[in-house]
């Protein structure tokens, strides 16, 4: 039978072949492969390109284990596996216990995959130790850099039997593609801020389709986030046409409005009723008396209500309030509102409780005779129903790019005296100034200081900043752009 030679389906460029019909692999986890190469030769280890049993070496760094493991299977010959060298990342634990312990199912970014037990390594739903049915001999002779561990190498190949016949075939596995259910963020750390409402959902649908953890409710999945902050800052009604798009109706939202700020109670079909609880519930009708208070002192910081009744809320088993808090407060002139949501549906119901929302702050602001300014809202738990999935990835989709000013000011670039010069300005006032000529340390300081809020922003200005290192370095002017 004429021995199988070693053909990579992964990395080949990467990996070092010294015999292809050699039937030993040798993994060098982080170390040089050119390191390892010369201490097989102080151990005497033969590498001759026609007799030697080495077939291939390459490392593993960790993400590569995939990739390893398929360069396997399309070569049964490799019958032993040396690993050897460093291992910084954990990824010789990761490979033993592949073989000797398993796998388990796991889910990770919401899709299914697995991951090798006793470690943290995911590898794709179509690996596992049951696709080799003559798995390698796992051979651990240490770091190389003793004694004692090139006595390990020199004894093991010492002692090698020859290769014993080839029982399996090449298996050709293909990498799935990637994807994810989710991408990563900290779900609850999301702020969107955006001038009017239906530019706010379209950019709060975006951030749950692409970051939100699928959660398993009573009622059935959901999508979700937490404690997202929604800021509007000019909120006026949208063009009828624009929130028709979206199967949206300014009439609806309208009649919305009337009814949040509606006193009657509920009916006996309804648990409660939004307009009720701010306007009598309590015995009290909250919103004129936040007007009387505002009128008394436009600064004052007690106009805070609570739509929340605890013996009745917390305990009952009848319906309970999502909008639970609202809070007035005059900021640069202007009666700004925060609200906060316990739970939310953000695709059919968000918009429409904003609207209410306006029509809350504006009845206030007029009674107080303050302009109405931004609104806030926070959801402590805003989701979407998978049954809606596909409408949400078409909002989604249709998110596009946004040139925004940062609220933390711009940058403007120079050089000047052999130094980059990052002028730090507010409109047509410079706040502060970095020097330096390095692109990479003003990125820092800049960072530290927190001068930049916008990821584009931030990127524009790493180019500007790289570019005039380039100009300084090479003694041409530059000119941003």
């Amino acid at each position: 039978m004429i021995p199988l030679e070693f053909i990579p389906l992964h990395f080949g460029e990467k990996l070092h072949i010294v015999n292809p019909r050699g039937y030993v692999g040798v993994v060098t986890l982080w170390s040089r492969i050119s390191w390892v190469l010369r201490r097989f030769e102080e151990a005497g280890v033969n590498l001759d390109p026609k007799t030697s049993p080495v077939a291939v070496l390459g490392n593993l760094y960790g993400n590569g284990l995939k990739h390893l493991l398929r360069n396997l299977l399309y070569n049964p010959q490799l019958r032993y596996l040396v690993i050897c060298g460093r291992d910084l990342s954990g990824s010789r634990e990761e490979l033993v216990n592949f073989f000797k312990l398993g796998v388990e199912e796991y889910e990770a970014l919401g899709v299914r995959c697995r991951r090798v037990k006793g470690t943290n390594r995911l590898v794709d739903h179509l690996l596992g130790p049951e696709l080799f049915h003559d798995p390698p001999v796992l051979v651990e002779v240490g770091d190389l850099a003793s004694g004692e561990s090139l006595a390990r190498l020199a004894r093991f190949f010492n002692e090698l039997p020859p290769p014993p016949p080839v029982r399996a075939v090449r298996f050709l596995l293909p990498l799935p593609p990637v994807e994810v259910g989710r991408y990563p963020s900290n779900p609850r750390a999301h702020v969107v801020v955006a001038e009017t409402p239906l530019e706010a959902w379209e950019e709060l649908v975006f951030r749950i389709v692409r970051f939100g953890h699928l959660v398993h409710l009573k009622k059935g999945d959901r999508q979700e986030l937490q404690n997202v902050k929604v800021v509007v800052e000019r909120p006026v009604p949208d063009p009828p046409e624009e929130l028709a798009r979206y199967g949206f109706s300014l009439e609806k939202f309208s009649q919305y409005q009337r009814d949040i700020l509606d006193p009657s109670p509920p009916g006996p079909d309804t648990s409660y009723r939004y307009g009720h609880r701010l306007r009598s519930y309590f015995g009290l009708d909250t919103l004129a008396a936040v007007a009387r208070r505002l009128q008394e002192d436009s600064q004052d910081r007690h106009c805070y209500i609570s739509l929340w009744d605890p013996a009745r809320d917390l305990e009952g088993q009848s319906g309970r309030p999502c909008l639970v808090s609202l809070f007035f407060r005059v900021f640069e002139e202007k009666l700004t509102l925060t609200a906060t949501f316990r739970t939310h549906n953000a695709l059919d119901a968000w918009l429409e409780n904003f609207y209410g929302l306006m029509a809350v702050q504006q009845h206030v602001a007029a009674a107080a005779n303050l302009p109405p300014g931004a609104i806030t809202v926070f959801s402590h738990s805003i989701t979407v129903d998978p049954e809606e999935y596909q409408r949400a990835r078409m909002v989604a989709a249709a998110r596009q790019y946004r040139l925004r000013f940062d609220p933390h000011g711009n940058f403007r670039i120079t050089v000047e005296d052999g130094q980059i010069v990052a002028y730090h300005l507010f409109g047509d006032m410079v706040i502060n100034e970095y020097r330096g000529k390095s692109a990479a340390a003003l990125a820092r300081e800049i960072a530290r200081d927190l001068a930049v809020s916008d990821a584009g922003h931030a990127m524009y200005l790493g180019r500007q900043l790289a570019r005039a290192e380039a100009c300084l370095a090479g003694g041409e002017p530059f000119e941003e752009g």
